[in-house]
């Protein structure tokens, strides 16, 4: 079972490439804002300021500057760019936003007259879950990006919208806002009125996956680690010795908690110890059933770095996989799809930094992994949309939104698994201190859809669509 894969040392990680996610943003002064009447105003600013980036990042905030609240989902917002080619295929992406990304929308569409420096938009929505602004409130930061989908670098400097100058938020009139379909502020390219281009369409999701796939949803709605709701719905908060994870520690079940954040039930899995295994006490869910196998699995997953309490430096392990059992050594019936973040490093790494591993098969003694990982050294602290797809062909990983590894058809699942998160020590060798402390991870939701693969942004419409319909949970998929 899991306890014996997740024993392993993996010695070979610390050969593997890094990837590296971030982009760089030049420190430039602000240029004055534009104003423009109306009950709604959109502040801009960028975090990629360059003339050519990897990726163009419009930060936006919505402001009510009207007498009366605002429903968010009533209201549209678009940036308007230049496309880099005819049938450029464009991905969206929020990295962070005050109100939930799950609860913001973006689809692109094209423009009735293309100018010199917009033929595209991208349109911002929101779902219910976003509320309303008060008059005088604003949305608070939108921390928005958009890619091609090939990863190519895009030229920014011609874009309508852009400003490489805004690196800190105002009034910006060449980004336009719709409230219930009337444009109240801002100003579009030359003969494109707001209302005048067509529906907005997605070229990176031509045809949305027909609904009625089978799916398991679950928002982690949940009282206690006691729940009868939990096994009721198919999970099992662990309370079994064994690996992984420091000799003589316990899986303490009352450690797995829930609470309410941002009007969101969220799940809470806390790791402590005091500098010895008796003391350590770690933490895990999984679904009791592996029925689990192709199609796309997410979640919404917060990494820490730091200790709620007490002393840093454990050898952490905070994760989001699916795993089957080792029949036997070298079993090629096996199958194991990790995101693994290791804050405080371990497995030879010395910093913080994140594995996606896809496991073929291993054999514990004498020790032998056939697997492929993609890994990438800097902090992930925060909460991150974390999206793995399995088809006949590859396995996907993504994070935020964007493109993390991909591995071949060569580590595919021959028979279903089961779906986890965990916490744990690798050793103490870390932080060698008797002083108690403890680390949190934390999750908002998980989702698995059966043999469709999904975009990121299908997901985060799947996930929205549930809870403005005040679904908690859901399990169609079948046994076996």
């Amino acid at each position: 079972m899991k306890s014996l894969a997740k024993s392993r040392i993996r010695a070979a990680a610390a050969a593997a490439a890094t990837v590296a996610l971030g982009c760089t943003a030049l420190a430039v002064v602000p240029s004055p804002a534009s104003a423009a009447g109306g009950p709604l105003a959109v502040q801009y600013r960028t975090s990629a300021s360059g003339s050519t980036a990897d990726q163009s990042e419009p930060w936006l905030k919505v402001r009510n500057t009207g007498s009366a609240a605002v429903q968010l989902s009533t209201v549209k917002v678009r940036y308007y760019f230049k496309g880099e080619a005819a049938g450029d295929a464009y991905r969206f992406a929020c990295s962070w936003a005050v109100k939930g990304c799950a609860n913001i929308t973006g689809t692109f569409g094209t423009l009735a007259s293309p100018t010199a420096t917009a033929d595209r938009y991208l349109e911002i929505g929101f779902t219910a879950g976003a509320g309303s602004l008060a008059p005088g409130a604003d949305t608070g930061d939108m921390q928005l990006r958009f890619y091609r989908s090939s990863w190519q670098p895009l030229l920014q400097s011609d874009d309508y919208s852009f400003d490489g100058s805004r690196t800190a938020y105002g009034d910006w009139s060449k980004v336009t806002a719709q409230l219930g379909g009337a444009t109240v502020w801002g100003e579009a390219p030359g003969g494109n009125g707001p209302t005048d281009p067509t529906d907005p369409t997605d070229p990176t999701d031509p045809t949305d996956p027909p609904e009625g796939a089978p799916t398991l949803f679950d928002d982690f709605n949940y009282s206690s680690h006691s729940d009868p709701g939990i096994a009721a719905h198919g999970w099992s908060v662990r309370s079994n010795s064994g690996g992984p994870g420091v000799p003589g520690a316990t899986w303490a079940p009352e450690n797995v908690t829930f609470a309410t954040q941002s009007g969101n039930s969220v799940m809470n899995l806390a790791t402590s110890t005091a500098g010895s295994g008796e003391s350590t006490k770690q933490t895990e869910i999984l679904t009791q059933s592996m029925k689990f196998r192709n199609g796309t699995y997410a979640a919404r997953v917060k990494f820490n770095d730091a200790p709620v309490s007490g002393p840093d430096g454990d050898h952490l392990v905070q994760t989001f996989f699916t795993i089957n059992d080792l029949k036997a050594p070298m079993a090629d019936d096996y199958a194991e799809y990790d995101f693994e973040y290791l804050p405080n490093g371990g497995w030879g790494e010395s910093g913080n930094i994140l594995y996606t591993t896809s496991w073929e098969t291993y054999r514990p003694d004498p020790w032998e992994a056939v697997n492929a990982h993609t890994e990438s050294r800097q902090s992930y602290a925060g909460w991150h949309d974390l999206v793995v797809t399995i088809d006949n062909s590859a396995i996907t990983y993504y994070i935020d939104g964007r493109l993390f590894g991909t591995h071949g058809a060569a580590y595919l699942p021959e028979r279903g698994m089961s779906i986890n998160f965990n916490q744990w020590l690798i050793d103490l060798a870390g932080q060698t201190s008797t002083t108690p402390r403890s680390y949190d991870q934390q999750v908002d939701y998980v989702l698995h859809v059966k043999d469709q693969v999904l975009t990121p942004a299908q997901v985060n419409a799947r996930v929205s669509a549930y809870r403005a319909a005040g679904t908690t949970f859901q399990d169609t998929v079948p046994a076996g």
